[in-house]
């Protein structure tokens, strides 16, 4: 499997696709845009320990090499939302 470098981020409802060059990048943008929104206790939690843990990068990287991207969901005032992580070049889902 290649590495994961380039990806594309999209908070769905919140933020419009963006593209990093480098994952830990995309990965703080979107925990800095997550911890603004007001989540519950639990998702909050959540979030921040799979986007700012010690092996965040590696973890993400993993999703993301072997199904070309990674889609996470959360509740947000009634309605879903989606967290999608992709290799740039990658056709959204």
């Amino acid at each position: 499997m290649r590495a994961v470098t380039a990806v594309t981020v999209e908070i769905e409802g919140v933020t419009a696709p963006a593209t990093f060059s480098r994952l830990p990048d995309a990965l703080g943008a979107v925990w800095g845009s997550l911890r603004a929104l007001p989540l519950g206790a639990r998702q909050y939690d959540a979030y921040r320990y799979f986007f700012t843990r010690p092996d965040a990068v590696e973890h993400v990287a993993e999703f993301i090499e072997r199904d070309g991207e990674l889609n996470l969901s959360f509740s947000m005032e009634g309605r879903p939302h989606a967290v999608r992580l992709r290799r740039v070049g990658a056709a959204a889902r």
